[in-house]
This record gives structure tokens, sequence and C-alpha cells, in this order.
């Protein structure tokens, strides 16, 4: 072949390289890194979403922690007023003259924004601010004889407006129906504000917004709600997305240079063998390449010489990707605690543990329940043939509670336990669970070793978070005094059941029901007393309650059930089944076992989905209608909605 020729064929070679160094760029770098950028922006803006949400439900638990405030403040100041002798006088006498110049004195000398008293669904006297809110509601009673219902507020709506902004730092709307009582914003006017959490247009302006509803006067609903500009949240996800995205550009144009430099370089290191092959080719032995002709087999060789000599080097650059790789599954397992997939998360381990170790496969096994058997809840592969080193170690492990490693016919298996820990409200070397990989030929070397061990550790340290979070989940939605579910509980499964009821054409029924004379209780024998009371009456709920309903504490001596797939029949049965149950209670009195058992009654209001209401505020207006009725008739009875 001529010397052109031949330059022509390294010519060729060379350009075909370095088509295969840009595909191999491409396919590394360029490629991962755009996919990169997709989901980082992706997970910015699911992050910021989360955070405004979890804000704006701090901002309005805050909100509905002032409102209880107001209302307690209120409370006492309608106690106070129960406790005059005019105002009682002027009650018996039926002077409404008198009661309303009591009423107007009333609010001239103490904090009231408004008074009302009312008897039988009838205002004796109503005086004071109309854009007063939250009352507190006050039975007026002589020896056992209701005199009226005193309702007080001491909260004018914009000025609680404006606290819930100064303590919340977000916007506020106060409505009563479609009327705004207050707004710290303008044009609020206008605006269709959610249930609950949405969004909503003001003004041009988009806000992400949070409510809560709350007793007004006379049976009235007043609704508060906080808003948070979207823009704010908006604002985040861009300034995070500019942040990757520099970051991401930088690594690129890192990537692009040192990709450049290296295609130069190894360009040089080929023209450079190439050119010393052709030397020995035309007969130029200084190259110190041995050879037997001149065809390309004799170049091969004359490099073979050039890559043992670079061997050791090559081996040292391995063993320093390999720490790099080691240093790469370390930060995967640290990640592993953020995850609260318990099951994903040991299948992640499983298989990063097996790639990690060059097993031939893993598993996790955990107990489902204490004092279990374990059962897999992840793998990768059978054990086959190693079915006997696997069962040793796992029984090692069981009964040492430590980390074992075992070998049983040329198979061998290490396997590592996970333990709950004082969070989980076990002892520190309680097994819950392990974690085992497994494989033939050589056994695990210490340095496979360690690395598994730390891996199981941290997936440890990740399912005992797993663990808190269904613990914190659970207390977020269940009443720490009766075990019922509390209030937010309550409204969540009463909103998602109405609209199941409407969407399938099915019933649905609740039930209130109120402690008669709970605050005697209280005031006669002391809170601790007041609080067996109440328990004792959520037990009775509970156990005449089926699996499907929702027993709930809807706030002080209010209890409620939401009965999915019961008419207002069925309600009223139940309700009378747990008035009953409630009356036959005898409740021993603290410090003092020889008095007579305390006994208890209770007022119940039922209705029911269709009838009673369309949505969620007409079915609780209609049941607390009833129960309103029921406490007026006498106490301890069952009253339907109308």
């Amino acid at each position: 072949m001529s010397d052109r020729g031949r330059f022509g064929d390294l010519r060729d070679r060379l350009s075909s390289f370095r088509t295969r160094l840009r595909l191999f760029f491409v396919l590394v770098v360029v490629i991962p890194t755009i996919a990169m950028a997709v989901v980082i922006f992706a997970l910015i803006a699911e992050s910021e979403h989360g955070q405004a949400d979890a804000r704006i439900a701090a901002r309005q638990e805050a909100a509905i922690s002032l409102y209880y405030d107001e209302r307690d403040r209120a409370s006492r100041l309608a106690e106070r007023i129960g406790r005059r002798t005019d105002v009682a006088d002027a009650l018996r006498a039926n002077d409404r003259a008198r009661l309303a110049r009591l009423t107007r004195r009333l609010l001239e000398t103490s904090a009231a924004e408004r008074l009302v008293f009312v008897r039988r669904g009838k205002v004796l006297a109503d005086a004071g601010s109309r854009t007063a809110t939250f009352p507190a509601l006050r039975e007026l009673s002589d020896q056992g004889r209701s005199l009226a219902i005193l309702q007080a507020s001491i909260t004018e709506a914009d000025e609680f407006a404006r606290l819930v902004k100064r303590v919340t730092t977000l916007d506020t709307i106060v409505r009563r129906g479609p009327d705004v009582l207050a707004a710290t914003l303008p044009g609020a006017g206008d605006a269709k504000l959610p249930a609950q959490r949405g969004t909503v247009t003001i003004d041009g302006r988009e806000y992400r917004a949070a409510s809560f509803s709350t007793p007004g006067f006379r049976g009235g609903q007043v609704q508060v709600s906080v808003l948070e500009p979207e823009a704010r949240t908006a604002d985040a996800i861009r300034q995070g997305r500019e942040v990757a995205g520099l970051i991401l550009v930088g690594f690129f144009l890192f990537a692009l240079t040192a990709a450049v430099v290296v295609s130069r370089a190894l360009q040089g290191e080929i023209g450079t063998f190439l050119a010393a092959a052709r030397r020995i080719g035309a007969g130029d032995f200084s190259a110190q390449v041995p050879t037997r002709g001149g065809d390309e087999f004799a170049q091969l060789g004359g490099e073979f010489n050039k890559m043992s000599q670079q061997l050791e080097r090559r081996l040292d650059e391995l063993r320093q990707e390999r720490i790099r790789l080691e240093l790469s599954l370390r930060r995967i397992g640290e990640t592993f605690a953020a995850n609260l997939d318990r099951f994903g998360l040991l299948e992640i381990v499983v298989r990063t543990a097996v790639d990690a170790v060059d097993a031939e496969g893993g598993q996790a096994r955990l107990v489902e329940e204490e004092g279990g058997e374990l059962v897999r809840v992840a793998n990768l592969g059978e054990p086959g043939q190693r079915t006997p080193a696997v069962t040793r170690v796992e029984g090692q492990v069981l009964s040492s509670g430590a980390p074992s490693l075992a070998e049983v016919d040329g198979g061998h298996a290490i396997s590592h336990p996970l333990r709950a820990g004082p969070a989980a409200g076990a002892a520190a070397d309680h097994v819950t669970g392990l974690i085992t990989v497994w494989r033939g030929g050589a056994p695990f070397s210490q340095r496979e070793q360690s690395l598994f061990h730390y891996l199981a550790r941290q997936a440890a340290v990740s399912v005992e978070n797993v663990g808190l979070h269904e613990t914190v989940e659970r207390q977020a939605i269940t009443d720490e005094l009766t075990g019922l579910s509390n209030r937010r509980r309550f409204q969540d499964t009463l909103t998602a059941e109405v609209e199941r009821a409407k969407r399938f054409d099915q019933q649905l029924g609740l039930v209130l029901l109120d402690i008669d004379d709970f605050k005697a209780v209280n005031d006669t024998y002391g809170h601790q007393q007041g609080d067996i009371v109440l328990r004792e009456v959520a037990r009775v709920l509970r156990d005449v309650s089926r699996e499907i309903d929702e027993p709930a504490r809807y706030g002080g001596e209010e209890l409620a059930v939401v009965l999915p797939g019961t008419d207002l029949t069925g309600a009223y049965n139940l309700a009378e089944r747990v008035r009953e149950g409630i009356e036959a209670l005898r409740m021993p009195i603290l410090g003092d076992e020889s008095a007579e058992p305390l006994r208890v009654t209770a007022s119940f209001g039922v209705s029911a989905l269709p009838g009673s209401g369309d949505d969620v505020r007409g079915l609780i207006a209609a049941a607390d209608g009833a129960l309103y009725e029921a406490k007026h008739a006498g106490k301890n009875r069952t009253m339907r909605a109308g």
C-alpha cells in the first residue's frame, strides 16, 4: 500500500473515532443532562407547591386557634352575664324593654360587641354591631327551667381579619353567606372562595385560599378564608429553576471541556501509536516494538507491549473509579432516610446491595405484626442452591440480633438486622426484619461486607422514619382525649361521603350529640371527672358505631358520627342506642368511692342526605337544629331534622 493510501486510511479511522466520541458524549452527557433538567424542574415545582400547601395549612390552623381564643373570651363574658341577677330578673318577668336596656348597658360596660337573647326561637333582645362574629352560646336557666339562650360576641370581623393577617402575614376575608364582613384586600366582594381549599382570582391576581366555617348568630355560618398569592410560589419555582439551570449549564460546560480535552488527548495517542507502528513496519526498530512482518497484527503486537507497561496505571485508575462508585452508593444510602415508602425503599436497598457487592440475589423480610412471622416484602431472584446458607445466616441474625455471615456447601450469605428504635415504642435490640444477599463462588470481602452493612443501616433508619411519619399522620386526625377522630378528620370524611352519596345516589346519615349539663359536671366534680365522662361517652359511641362509620369529637362536649349508606330512620335508631347506652353509664366519683356513681344523659340531633340538606353545611345545620330542639324539649332525647 502506498504512503498516500495509508495516510487516507489513518484519516478515515481518526474521523470515525471522533464520530464515536461525539455520539458517546451525546448519549452519556447531553441526553442525561436534559432528562435531569426535566426531572429537577418538575421536582422543584412539586416541592414548592407542597411547601405552599403546608404553609397555608399552618396559617389556617393559626387562624382557627385565634378563632377559638376569641370564642373562649366570648364564653367567659357570656358566663359572667349569665350570673347577673338583673338579667335573670328581667328574663323571669319577661320584661323585654328592661332586658333591652340591660343589653345596651352591658354593651357599654363590657367588652361585648353584640348580645342576643333568644327564647324558643324568638329574639328577646338584640343589640350591638352586625359585623360582630364568633358568638359564644350559653343557656340561662332557673331551677332547671330554661329562661333563654344568650349569644355573646366580643370580636368585630374587621378586627379579627387584621389580627389574622398580623399573625399569619396572609390576607384574610370574613364572610357571612354572600356578604363580606371584613377583608384585608380590596375587590374581595365578588370572589368565589372555596369551602375548604383551592384557588381564587381577585382583581386579576390568583391566590391560594384555605377556609373554615364557624357558627354565627342565630344559626348562621361565618366563613374565614386566608389567602396567599400564587405569585409567591411561582417566584420560588422560577428562582429554584434558575439556580438549577445555572448548575446544569456549568456541569454541561465542564463536561464539554473535559470531553474536548480527552478527545484530543486520545486522538494524539492513537496518532503516536500508529506512527510508531508505521516505523516498525518500515523497519525502524528504535521504537522498541518487536515485529514479525509489516501487517496490522504486527502493529497490534507492538501496541500490546505499550499497553502492558500502562496496565498498572490503568488498574490504579479503575481503583479510583471504584472508590468514586462507592462514594456514589453511599450518597444513595443517605437518601434512603427521606423515603416514606417502606416496601419501595427496601426494594431499592435490595437491588442496590446486590449490585454493590456483586451478589446473585437478595431479599428483605419484615415482621408485619408484633410476635408474627417474617414476611418477604422485597426480593431480587430466588436463593435456589443458596437456600441452606440463607436459612442459616437469617437464623443467626434472629437469635443474636447482630449482623452475620454464613457459608454452606459453597454458598455464601450475609444478613443484617432491622431494629425498631425507641421512637417505634420497642427496645433498641428488637429485631423487626432483616436484609440478606447471597452468591456462590468467592466469599464476601471485608470491603463488600462493610458496604452492605452501611446500606442496611441506612435502610433501618429510613424504615424507622416511615413508622414515625405514620404515627404523626395518625395523631393528626385523632382526638387525644377520646380516641375518636378529631374535627378536621370529621370535616374531611363528611365532605368526601357527601360527594360520594351525591355521585352514586346513596343515602348518608349524620348524628350530633351534646352531653347534657356537662358544665355542671366540670363545675361540681372537676375537669378530670369531666374527662372521664367524655371518654366513657366516646366509648359508647364507638361501640355502637359500625366499622364504616366515622365517630368523632366535634368540639367540647359535642360528639358526632357520620353514617354512610344510612337514612334518617337508621340514623335515629343508632342515636337512640347511643342515648340509651349513655343513660346506662355509671361512673365512680374521683376521690369519693362511697358516693353514688355519676350518671349523665345526652341530647341528639339527626339529619340525612337527601332530605335534610343538599351539602355538608346544610347537613350539619339540620342536625344542629334538631339537637337544639332536643335541648329545649327537655334534653335526653333524639330529634329528627325536619
